[in-house]
């Protein structure tokens, strides 16, 4: 939960969270980390993105995403949005590919799952200039 709050809740305005509801429950989760580093804060770290499993495959995952890009954009000095999952992973890669994401690079061994050793992907998308739609 404290990871949540110091999403939601971040006065400094370097994060932001969108959820998805079903009713009163939270069946989706999707947050934007900003940097405060001059050579950084162009960037934007998309991260916590979630949906329940029940739920998966609806477009739950594309109207968070949507949100948080939408948001992103909203920001005139972000120019790229990045992000990682695990390799294997094939809905959230096709997710991803869907909004405009491309794979830079893999970094090997670098989560020990249940089923073992996995790597990380990265994956970035440029912003379009500010004012333009999405």
């Amino acid at each position: 939960m404290s990871w949540w709050v110091k999403r939601i809740g971040s006065v400094s305005g370097l994060a932001c969270s969108f959820g998805a509801w079903e009713g009163t429950q939270l069946v989706g989760t999707v947050a934007l980390q900003y940097s405060a580093k001059p050579k950084t804060r162009h960037a934007a770290l998309v991260l916590g993105m979630y949906v329940k499993p029940g739920l998966r495959g609806q477009g739950i995952g594309g109207l968070l995403m949507r949100a948080a890009i939408e948001s992103a954009a909203a920001r005139p000095e972000i120019q790229v949005l990045t992000l990682t999952l695990t390799e294997g992973n094939e809905p959230a890669l096709h997710l991803y590919e869907s909004m405009g994401f491309a794979a830079w690079g893999t970094e090997p061994l670098a989560l020990l799952t249940s089923t073992g050793l996995k790597g990380k992907v990265h994956m970035a998308m440029p912003l379009p200039p500010a004012g333009a739609a999405f």
